[in-house]
């Protein structure tokens, strides 16, 4: 299949998923990244409101506020460019909904990519090498764009946030832009990828 045959075909898997695996599947997600260490590694946390049919991050929020994580959510830029900016998530805040309907916080604390320190980001697909198909838009590869061109000082940690359903077994068709992630955390564990310069192969699974 060609990207947009696979996200078609992976947002129907996504789509079919019941109310109540939904709600395991937001705890599990929460769980493993404390887990794993992804709320009290990084102080400052790149992460989004899930929209349609996307895991809940409600949970995961909730838990890096009360560890007094600093959280930011994206911002599209105004007009109609693609570089995303992050808001600070704070109480008492503005919100509006940007042209995809999707709640922003206004902020005067706003942030470029490059100063998180963790970006959870959202995809449709996932592979063992850690490549991710998204929604199409390109806004997080347009934002992220300068990490191809770094090798040694790399920020921020990427991952992917996904149910276990959207893994795809082999490789996913990807285009010379595309950033690939760090790793993936789903419902059952957390996906480690090795670093894009290194062949770009699963380097572990840890599972809950």
């Amino acid at each position: 299949m060609n990207k947009s045959e696979l996200r078609k075909s992976l947002r129907q898997r996504r789509a079919a998923i019941g109310r109540t695996e939904r709600r395991r599947a937001a705890v599990g997600l929460t769980r493993n990244a404390l887990r794993h260490g992804l709320l009290t590694r990084y102080q400052r946390i790149g992460i989004y409101l899930a929209h349609g049919a996307e895991i809940s991050t409600l949970s995961l929020i909730n838990r890096a506020l009360m560890l007094k994580r600093a959280c930011y959510l994206p911002m599209l830029s105004f007009g109609r460019g693609r570089t995303l900016w992050f808001n600070r998530l704070q109480a008492g805040q503005t919100w509006v909904a940007n042209r995809f309907g999707i709640p922003e916080n206004t902020t005067t604390q706003q942030l470029h990519a490059r100063q998180l320190d963790l970006l959870f980001m959202p995809l449709v697909g996932f592979d063992d090498g850690g490549n991710r198909i998204g929604m199409g838009g390109g806004f997080y590869d347009t934002t992220l764009a300068y990490l191809r061109r770094r090798q040694a000082w790399r920020k921020p940690f990427l991952v992917g946030v996904a149910f276990e359903c959207q893994r795809i077994s082999g490789e996913l068709p990807h285009d010379p832009w595309d950033v690939p992630l760090d790793a993936v955390l789903t419902e059952r564990g957390l996906y480690r990828f090795k670093r894009r310069n290194t062949l770009p192969a699963l380097q572990d699974h840890l599972s809950a």
